[in-house]
This record gives structure tokens, C-alpha cells and sequence, in this order.
């Protein structure tokens, strides 16, 4: 009996901790999430599609000669990331770039439930905004994650995309084992999901948001910047932290199930990554990725990690202009700049 009683004690405290720490995890969500809305701010237009709207930051002429670049960020991330790194560079090379927030990211609205989390309904929803804007054909730029959502746009919407630019990008077909591990899955379980994204999540992604930086920037070092420029803590919110684990999660099913029809891409297409890229090894995606879509070019940068538009920017502007070229000459070989 008395050993009973001193493990009710001992149960008793332990639970009376973790109500305190998620007490404590609750407050700071709080003002973390008040914090990040009030520093990071909307900073373009919104544009409305089914379900809501879509928020984007613009650069450039509204109209260009030289033509539309669109750009979709990877994981983690908003508009501001693509933006920062390579974005304004070639607005300042006269083309009208137009980067989104993706379902869920910045301050675009998810616009559905865990279906969004697809990059095929994505794409859908970034074509409806594309044509609401009347952009015409477009140059899409996808970063990482979002090398499978713009191949799903070229895929689904191919009248409204010119060419392709896929940098460092998650395309192909991969274990599932090789992504998120187990206490994740258990993580997004109702009302685990909302319990620990409005509690604990953000306070742990605040700890880590630097030093997970520095390592997708690996090689490179991190620019001291970089954290501001990207607006990267609109990641801690709780519904986008939420919307990121989606995303990650249901990835290898969509890319398994999208990989088979890449031979029908039609559109000139380059592939750029680095070959010192740890978080998407050039090897097991670019690489693969270049010899099922026709014609593609690849560009592999030696000694280049993972964040090519920050750390190889000349590099991969001088790729976007080269594509360019190409789709107003057809069949003209890429100009060596």
C-alpha cells in the first residue's frame, strides 16, 4: 500500500509537469505567433482562388518583354525565401517575378484540409491564381519541395508554363523511411496534432530555427541575414508548422504516383542543383530526375550545397536567361554566360 501511494505521488507530479510545461508552451506559442505576424507583415497583393486566396511578393515591371518568372518555395519557407535569394536579382535583369506563398505558408490560406497537402492541389490552386493574374505562359522556378509542384503544374497546367527551372529539387520517387520519422506521424494524430502545435512546437522551432538553417546551408555558411531577408519564423506559427508536416509527410506518395508521366513534359526545362547538396543528394534526385524529362539540361555546381539561390545566385540567374532565350528562339542553344 505504502508503495502504492508513492507511485501515485510520483504520477501526480509527473503529470502536474507536463501540464505546467505545456502551460508554459501555450504562453509562448502566444506570443511568438503575435510577435512573427507583427514583424512579418503581408508584403504584396493577394490574389483570390477557390477556397480563399493566395498571397505573393512582386518585383520587376508589371509588364516584361523578357517574361514572367514564377517562384515556389521549398519547405519550411514562404515567398520571401526564393525572393530574397534570387528573386529580386532578376527583376533587376527586367523580369517581372512574381513569388507565392504556398497553401498554408506566409500568409497564404491553406484552402482545405490535409487533401492541400498534395502538390498536385497546390498546383491547381497556384494555376487558378496565375490565370486570375493573367500572366500568360510563365518561367516557374521550384525550389526543393517545390520541384515536384512545379513538374505537377507543368504536368496539369502545361499552357500556362513556358519553361521550367527546377533548383535542388525533390522529383523523384524515394522511400518513405527516408523522410520524417515515426514520432512525427504520431505527432499529426487529432488532437495530438493540435495539442503539441499549440503548445510545444513553436517553442522547440524558435530554439532550432538557426541552427536548422545552418545546416541546409551546409557547405556554404549561413548568411547572418539570412533569418530576416526570408522571413523564415512564419514557419512557427502553429497552423503552418502543421501545414509543413503535411507536406513533408505525404510527399513520397505524390512524387511515386507524379514520376511516371514525366516524360511528357514538354516545355524547355533545366535542372540545377549542387553536388555537395546533403539534404537532396544531385544523385538520387537531380540526376535521375534529368534523364526522364526530355531534353532537359542539367547543371550540376561543384562544391554547392542545398540553397543554390542564395549561395550560387549568378549561377542560376544566367540559367533562368539562358531558358529564356531558348523559349523566344526555339531550338537555339543556351548562350554561354
Amino acid at each position: 500500500m505504502i508503495l502504492l501511494h508513492w507511485l501515485g505521488l510520483i504520477a501526480a507530479a509527473i503529470a502536474g509537469l507536463i501540464v505546467s510545461v505545456l502551460a508554459a508552451g501555450a504562453l509562448v506559442t502566444l506570443i511568438v505567433t503575435a510577435r512573427v505576424a507583427a514583424r512579418f507583415p503581408p508584403q504584396g497583393p493577394f490574389v483570390e482562388v477557390a477556397g480563399g486566396r493566395l498571397a505573393t511578393i512582386e518585383a520587376g515591371p508589371n509588364v516584361s518583354d523578357k517574361g514572367t518568372v514564377v517562384l515556389l518555395h521549398g519547405a519550411s519557407a514562404n515567398a520571401a525565401d526564393p525572393m530574397e535569394g534570387v528573386g529580386r536579382r532578376l527583376a533587376g535583369n527586367g523580369f517581372r517575378v512574381i513569388a507565392f506563398d504556398r497553401p498554408g505558408f506566409g500568409w497564404s490560406d491553406r484552402l482545405g484540409g490535409r487533401e492541400m497537402a498534395s502538390p498536385a492541389a497546390q498546383g491547381h490552386a497556384i494555376a487558378q491564381a496565375l490565370e486570375r493574374l493573367n500572366t500568360g505562359p510563365v518561367i516557374l522556378l521550384g525550389h526543393s519541395w517545390s520541384g515536384t509542384l512545379a513538374s505537377a503544374i507543368a504536368l496539369d497546367h502545361p499552357k500556362l508554363v513556358s519553361g521550367l527551372v527546377l533548383v535542388a529539387p525533390v522529383a523523384m520517387p524515394f522511400s518513405a523511411r527516408d523522410g520524417l520519422p515515426w514520432y512525427y506521424r504520431l505527432a499529426l494524430k487529432p488532437p495530438m496534432a493540435w495539442l503539441l502545435g499549440h503548445t510545444v512546437a513553436t517553442p522547440l522551432g524558435l530554439y532550432y530555427l538557426r541552427p536548422a538553417a545552418r545546416a541546409v546551408f551546409r557547405p556554404q555558411d549561413l548568411p547572418d541575414d539570412y533569418l530576416e531577408r526570408s522571413r523564415s519564423a512564419l514557419v512557427l506559427r502553429p497552423d503552418t508548422m502543421l501545414a509543413n508536416l503535411y507536406d513533408l509527410i505525404g510527399l513520397p506518395a505524390a512524387v511515386a504516383a507524379q514520376a511516371p508521366r514525366y516524360g511528357s513534359i514538354a516545355m524547355p526545362t533545366v535542372i540545377v542543383a549542387g553536388d555537395a547538396d546533403a539534404a537532396v543528394p544531385a544523385d538520387r534526385q537531380a540526376e535521375p530526375l534529368a534523364k526522364v524529362i526530355p531534353d532537359a539540361r542539367l547543371v550540376l555546381l561543384p562544391g554547392i550545397g542545398h540553397m543554390v539561390p542564395y549561395v550560387a545566385t549568378e549561377a542560376l540567374v544566367d540559367e533562368v536567361e539562358g531558358l529564356a532565350d531558348r523559349i523566344a528562339a526555339p531550338g537555339r542553344e543556351p548562350v554561354a554566360r
